[in-house]
């Protein structure tokens, strides 16, 4: 049986990786920030804080498979309104949370057969859009240390980003809690449509599948054509 770590596996994207990964009988371990979640036969919760707490190696099974890190926020400011304790608490939650997760667990990754590690970054890493400068260049670094890391870490575990445009989840209601949002957004995209969690899971869980096995360093933007197609 594979089995799976899912750093932020509670909610949006990261819980729809759980039910996907459960549903195919893989064994999950997922991390959880506040409230307590009940285990289920396939699946395993931890609790872990992205910033100020660190995984227990002994939580985890001795060879691990796959490594999906889901943590984010999305702060946007204008960039003069912005101090560098905001840039550096997002670097905190989106880069080093994900670095101290895959350092801790590399032991585990490298007793694999072959792992895989898939990352997030955001269309706004290589999109200028207003406002963005906090999450592009926290994204940005996350891309930049995605390639590095498959580089070194190549052949027995491979690295890839995934990165969205804005999608249907807790983490961006505040920009699609409305009908005049959400049909503002779906006009910026040239499918006509934002993205659902289950678009970008089903990306994430091709990436750690063996389907997947000569693939590494590559940015997925999943995002309708928005960071290759101009609207007309």
């Amino acid at each position: 049986m594979k089995n799976i770590v899912i750093i932020g596996g509670s909610s949006g994207i990261g819980l729809e990786l759980v039910k996907l990964f459960e549903s195919n009988n893989w064994n999950v371990i997922s991390t959880y920030f506040s409230n307590p979640i009940k285990d289920r036969e396939f699946v395993r919760y931890v609790k872990f804080d992205a910033v100020e707490s660190t995984l227990e190696v002994n939580d985890f099974p001795e060879s691990i498979d796959g490594l999906i890190y889901c943590p984010g926020v999305i702060n946007l400011k204008q960039f003069h309104r912005v101090s560098p304790d905001v840039f550096l608490n997002d670097y905190k939650i989106q880069v080093l949370g994900a670095i101290k997760s895959i350092q801790i667990l590399m032991p585990h990754l490298k007793k694999s057969d072959q792992a895989s590690i898939v990352l997030f970054s955001s269309i706004a890493a290589s999109m200028g859009f207003k406002f963005h400068s906090i999450i592009s260049s926290s994204k940005g670094a996350i891309e930049g240390l995605s390639k590095s890391l498959a580089a070194e870490l190549a052949p027995k575990i491979r690295v890839n980003v995934i990165a969205p445009s804005i999608t249907d989840t807790p983490l961006a209601e505040n920009f699609l809690n409305s009908e005049n949002k959400r049909d503002f957004h779906k006009k910026l995209n040239p499918l006509n449509k934002f993205a659902s969690a289950s678009d970008i899971s089903n990306m994430a869980y091709y990436l750690l599948s063996e389907k997947s096995s000569f693939i590494t360093g590559q940015i997925f933007h999943i995002d309708g054509g928005m960071s290759t197609i101009l609207k007309q």
